[in-house]
This record gives C-alpha cells, structure tokens and sequence, in this order.
C-alpha cells in the first residue's frame, strides 16, 4: 500500500511539471521545452498503468468500483488518447488543453479516498458492471478530447475573425481538421457511450430488480445522449457548422460532467461510487 501511495504521489508532481512546461510552450514556442512536456507525460502513464496494475493485483476485482478509481482511470484514459492522437497527428496545443482536464481529474482524486471499498456486495459485481463502467468512460475520454477540439476551433475562429495575428495561431491546425477530428472523436465516443447505458440498464434489471428510468443518473445519462445525438444529427445533416457546432458540442461536455459530478451522488443505486 505504501508503494501505491508513492506512486501515486510520484505521478502527480510529474504530471504537473508535465503541464506546466506544456503551458511554458504555449505561452512561449520552445521545441526543447515541448519535448520534455512530452516525455514527461510519457513517464506520466507508465506510472498512472504501473498504478493500475498494482491496484488490480492488490484488490480481488477490476478497480473501477470507488470515486478514487473512476476518476484515476479517467484521468489515465485522458493521457493514453492525448498521447496517442499527437504521435500521430503532431497537435501539441491539444495534449497541453487534454491534460489540464486530466491534471484536474487526478487532482480532485488526491481528495477520495483511495482505500475505499466498493458500497456494492461481491454478489452484485459482474463483467457486465465492469465493462458497463469502463466503456462509459472510455466515452468520457473520446468526448473530454473532441470537447477539447471544437474548444481549440472557437479560439482560432475568434482570434481569424478579430485578425489577431500571433504566433498561437500557428500552433493550431486548421478549421477544417479542428472540426473534422471533434466529430470523429464524437463519432467514437456516443456508440459507446450508448452501448455503455444499454449494458448498464440491462445490469439494472437483473440486479436492481426494480424501475430505475426516473433514477437521477439514468434520466441525466439520457440528456446526455440527447444532447449530443443533437451534435452529431447536425453534423451529419450539415444542418449547422462552424462555430454554432463546436458551441453545441461544449455544451454537451458540460452535460458529461454534470452526469458524472452530480447525477451519481444523488443516484438510488449510484451510491457505491464513493
């Protein structure tokens, strides 16, 4: 236990160096400075899945059970896509935005309590919980990313349209690539957000065994989906672009932390996430 906590406290200040040379970059272009904000990012998940490895090992089931580890894995699944989209796609400013969101959610963990147990009974854990939990938050990643991006496109729109030229414009990429990787961040992140609630409703029925539609977090999850099958439809549908699109899809964030922050600590049967 003490080697976890250690490591954990290790990841946490790497992290923060992490960002703050990232926010070094963006204040002022420096390709060393980026650099080491990369690799110690890097470091930043080897550490964050030696952690949840080690959590595996120490706990008799997959540690996405308690407030501590939800959030963990959330901030982990941040970093892993984060790094993955700027190895291939070279967007440093979208690593800096991605990670202060990450840096935040490890953060609010150092505030759970990492050696909760699980309020479930083992006789109400199954496969299809965990997959039902780790396939929301899969979602809440792709979604956290393509937040992040539509964000990224009101910045440079703002700053085309008011012809303020300096050099953070080009750091950003295009409109056209700003808004075509947020929809398809989107387009990843609903269908599974989706399959996450049908499984989760499905686990409902057999283990709760009563109705849970008007259940806090089931109608919040539905807004949810709502407001962003509204992005996408208007996406698709061409129906609306530009800047009133990334708008709608912020707000649909919003709604994702709203579900997660809010609608769980009131849930009737939410309440093992602590």
């Amino acid at each position: 236990m003490w080697i976890q906590s250690w490591v954990f406290d290790v990841t946490i200040y790497i992290y923060a160096a992490s960002v703050l040379l990232y926010f070094s970059d963006f204040m002022q272009s420096n390709r060393r400075v980026n650099r080491s904000a990369f690799w110690l990012l890097a470091v930043v998940w080897i550490l964050q899945t030696a952690f949840f490895v080690t959590q595996m090992v120490a706990k008799d089931y997959f540690p996405v059970l308690t407030l501590f580890e939800t959030l963990f894995l959330y901030s982990w699944i941040i970093v892993s896509l984060s790094l993955i989209i700027n190895y291939i796609f070279k967007m440093h400013l979208l690593v800096f935005f991605s990670n202060i969101i990450g840096f935040a959610v490890m953060a609010i963990a150092l505030f759970a309590n990492p050696n909760a147990t699980p309020a479930l009974s083992s006789q109400l854990t199954s496969e299809l919980l965990f997959i039902h939990i780790s396939l929301a938050f899969i979602s809440y990643g792709a979604l956290s990313i393509s937040s992040v991006l539509s964000g990224m496109y009101l910045l440079q729109n703002k700053l085309l349209k008011e012809k303020k030229w300096n050099p953070l414009l080009l750091k950003l990429p295009s409109l056209g690539i700003l808004e075509l990787y947020a929809y398809r961040l989107a387009m990843i992140g609903v269908p599974t957000l989706l399959l996450a609630l049908i499984l989760g409703m499905i686990w409902a029925y057999v283990v709760v065994k009563h109705s849970v539609w008007l259940d806090p977090k089931v109608l919040m999850s539905l807004v949810v989906i709502f407001g962003y099958g509204t992005y996408l439809y208007q996406r698709i549908t061409a129906s609306s672009q530009g800047k009133k699109l990334a708008r709608l899809n912020v707000v649909a964030f919003t709604t994702i932390l709203l579900n997660y922050l809010v609608s769980g600590s009131i849930s009737s049967f939410h309440q093992w996430l602590r």
